[in-house]
Order: structure tokens, then C-alpha cells, then sequence
């Protein structure tokens, strides 16, 4: 249907390609940025405690429940010392298995006063297979295993960058259509010859209501160029004055003969310019639009 459109209406196509083509690019980038997926981050992160837990050789010890503090941010809390050694391992295996591909941050904090004791970047894991404090002993007591994904950051500055460049685009092509539009000669027919007719030495533009008519361009009303193309195209016939009025007039409901011939007036006078065309009348009968001849 879209297309349909713009086939019919061909001079807005480069504006509304061009507003298309930025929505699509926006909306990628939208897509982008939705929300993290919360319920396979908590699967992940309650895998991860679970094997921890278990290499500590508990077993039994119920797990917390994993708690977002942030729009990022997710931490579960464990009561015992753990392996930090087997943490990077295990989180990015559990993130792996539920499909979760966002860089993240991790800390380990203490529970009493939330002081960072461990900590690492997941990029220090996938690209070098080890992470900061790896060998290192881990404190006693209850920690935070605190996750933190900044994807969202890196996502906001590319929605920034392609957002200036995408309204830059727009912004240049429509501006270009338009300069280019504005200069294009005020004579220069239509790229579409269907919309114009041509009788005597004369042409209208029924699109656009425009006269062609002894090298003068006038603009004509819509009653008055819908008047016109009917004697046009029947150039040479008699038209009778209630088939003219149905034909122009009757989509407005009230009939008005007067009309008529307050209309045939205004166009014999925008038509006078061109000496090989003239709108007779018949009396009584109605109006002809005549081709004639030169002497």
C-alpha cells in the first residue's frame, strides 16, 4: 500500500524515502537498547552461586534470592567463603548457557559494609583466560557476588552518534529535493504528460491547476481547471449547460446554473491569450470550446 502511494504521488517520494530510511535506521537502533533479560540473568546467577556452593562442599544451604539493585545491576549474596578462583569460570559458563552476551563488570564485596574486596572486567577472562587477584586468598565471611552489564552505556553513545548522523542525512537529502525543486522553471511541464491536456496552442496542468496558454503560466482554482479539461477534452462538441453542471458541480450537492456561465466567463478571458482556441455560446443550449482559425 506504501508503495502504491508513492507511485500515485511521485513528489513525495524522495521526502518519504528519506524519513523512511531514518526510521528504519532508528528503530535498529532502538532494538538495541531494550531492557536486559531478567529472568535468564537471575537463572545464571543462581547457577553460578549453586556451583560455587558446591565446591565449598555445601551442598544443602538454601541460595538467596538474586536481587536487582540497578537498571544493570543484579547481586546475590552467600553466606560462606567461595572459590574466586572458579567464580569467572562458572559466571561466564552460566551466562553462556542462557544466551546472555552483554559485557559486564563483577565485584565482590563484603556483606557488613559493602567494601569491595575482588573484582574483575569479563573482558580480562575472555580475552586472556585469567582475571585481577586470581590466586589470591579469598576473605572470610558472607560477600556480594555483584554483576553489573554496561551495554546500556555503550549502546547510548551509539544511538547519540547514529542518531546526529541519520538526522544529517535526512536533513541534507530533503534539503536538497527541495532547493533542486524550487529552482526547476516555473514553465517546465510535469514529468507526468498524463496530467496535462493540450488543446489549440495551450496546455493544463489539472494536477496542478496551471494554464500554459500564449506563453503565459496561470494559476487556475480547482472549479475552474475541472471546468476547463471537460471542454478540453471535448474540444469541438457542444456541451449542454445541466450536463456540464453535472459534471462539475453536482459532487457539491446545490446546483447553481449561474455558475456556469460565471465560470465560462472567467476562462474565456484566461484563455484569450491563445487566438487559436474560443469559448462560443449556444443560447438556450450551452458552450463549446473551439479550435480557430488563424488568418
Amino acid at each position: 500500500m506504501l508503495f502504491n502511494l508513492l507511485h500515485i504521488n511521485h513528489k513525495l517520494t524522495i521526502p518519504v524515502m528519506c524519513m523512511l530510511m531514518s526510521l528504519t535506521l532508528l528503530s535498529g537502533t532502538i532494538k538495541a537498547t531494550e531492557s536486559l533479560p531478567s529472568e535468564k540473568i537471575n537463572l545464571a546467577l543462581r547457577r553460578t552461586a549453586d556451583g560455587l556452593l558446591r565446591l565449598a562442599g555445601d551442598s544443602t544451604s538454601r541460595i538467596p534470592a538474586i536481587v536487582q539493585t540497578g537498571a544493570e545491576t543484579w547481586e546475590v549474596r552467600i553466606e560462606q567463603s567461595f572459590s574466586y578462583d572458579q567464580l569467572p569460570i562458572l559466571l561466564q559458563e552460566s551466562f553462556d548457557l542462557h544466551g546472555i552476551r552483554q559485557p559486564y563488570d563483577v565485584t565482590v564485596k563484603t556483606c557488613d559494609d559493602g567494601t569491595i574486596d575482588l573484582g574483575y572486567n569479563y573482558l580480562d577472562f575472555k580475552n586472556n583466560n585469567t582475571v585481577a587477584c586470581r590466586g589470591r586468598d579469598m576473605p572470610l565471611g558472607c560477600h556480594y557476588i555483584e554483576v553489573t552489564f554496561i551495554i546500556s552505556s555503550l549502546e547510548s553513545k551509539l544511538w547519540a552518534q547514529n542518531g546526529w548522523i541519520i538526522l544529517i542525512i535526512f536533513g541534507g537529502l530533503a534539503g536538497f529535493y527541495f532547493l533542486r525543486k524550487k529552482k526547476t522553471p516555473p514553465e517546465s511541464p510535469s514529468n507526468d504528460e498524463s496530467d496535462w491536456i493540450e488543446f489549440g496552442n495551450s496546455r493544463l496542468d489539472v494536477s496542478n491547476q496551471i494554464l500554459l496558454c500564449g506563453g503565459h503560466r496561470q494559476t487556475l482554482t480547482f472549479r475552474e481547471a475541472k471546468l476547463l479539461k471537460l471542454f478540453a477534452t471535448h474540444c469541438g462538441q457542444l456541451l449542454e449547460r445541466d450536463f456540464i453542471i453535472q459534471q462539475v458541480w453536482a459532487d457539491e450537492g446545490v446546483l447553481v446554473g449561474r455558475s456556469v456561465d460565471v465560470f465560462v466567463s472567467r476562462l474565456r478571458k484566461k484563455i484569450s491569450n491563445d487566438p487559436s482556441v474560443g469559448l462560443s455560446v449556444v443560447h438556450g443550449v450551452g458552450y463549446r470550446l473551439e479550435e480557430l482559425k488563424l488568418v
